[in-house]
């Protein structure tokens, strides 16, 4: 090898950004856990959705957009496609995606996380740069459930503990 054909070492490889991921999911799932189911489809401050709407929402993203990644299909971003109507059916939506998202990400080669793609038939962006939003989002909506277990007297799990 010369000095010009120098070896690259990716700051993060895409097994550790998944197993990023899923440990923001197993976060999020104990959040869930946490919420009385009253309050999980009902509770609301100054006009945000209820927590099991964001929940939705996650769901509708992460699965769905990492398809769309790893098969290159196209879905529109439906966030009402789940009747969900209670905390234990929110939960086993929850847990069945995670083995999902493992088998997708499985089909997606690495040089494939710098390429640009669409999800949802909208959203530009690379790959990495998807699968961050999926994340950020995630993280952003959890947020807004700790404020709402907080207003309710409910200690959240510790945010580093994923």
């Amino acid at each position: 090898m010369t000095q010009t054909q120098q070896e690259t070492k990716p700051v993060i490889t895409p097994t550790q950004l998944l197993e990023h991921w899923q440990g923001h999911r197993a976060l999020t799932r104990r959040v869930i856990e946490a919420f009385p189911e009253k309050e999980l489809f009902n509770y609301s401050i100054g006009g945000m959705r209820t927590c099991a709407a964001l929940i939705q929402e996650l769901l509708a993203i992460a699965v769905p957009g990492l398809r769309q990644i790893a098969l290159e299909s196209t879905e529109k971003l439906d966030e009402d496609s789940k009747d969900i109507n209670s905390k234990g059916n929110l939960l086993q939506l929850w847990d069945e995606a995670t083995p999902e998202l493992n088998r997708l990400w499985a089909l997606i080669p690495e040089e494939k996380f710098q390429q640009p793609t669409v999800t949802f038939g909208q959203y530009e962006g690379t790959v990495w740069s998807s699968i961050l939003y999926f994340i950020d989002n995630e993280i952003h909506h959890r947020g807004q459930a700790y404020v709402y277990l907080r207003s309710l007297g409910i200690e959240p799990p510790y945010f580093w503990e994923r």
